[in-house]
């Protein structure tokens, strides 16, 4: 599998997990495919354990799916955001963002 590869996974119902690399490179491709798993399997967990590399853009599509969850009157739980993100979510200034949806 590529470095540049974002895969998606279903270890429990309700929980979409990420793994691999999330950035610029596959960014487009990783917001749509997660997209559309959110829309369509009652996904209300989002488990970003798995990333092992992640940037700004990846920041970019977590903020993105939460707030499309909320503008379909749905949550997203987002949990085990790897600390890199957290730090560059403290710098952009939305890391009350992330602390929100880690809450549920």
């Amino acid at each position: 599998m590529s470095e540049s590869a974002c895969r998606l996974q279903q270890p429990q119902a309700g929980t979409l997990a990420l793994a691999g690399t999330l950035g610029f490179a596959n960014a487009a491709a990783c917001h749509a495919q997660v997209a559309r798993a959110l829309h369509a399997d009652g996904i209300t967990v989002l488990d970003l354990g798995g990333l092992e590399r992640a940037d700004s853009a990846a920041l970019a599509c977590v903020l993105a799916w939460i707030a499309d969850r909320r503008a379909h009157g749905r949550a997203l739980q987002v949990s085990a955001l790897p600390e890199g993100l957290r730090a560059l979510a403290r710098v952009c200034e939305v890391e009350d963002l992330l602390d929100a949806a880690a809450r549920g």
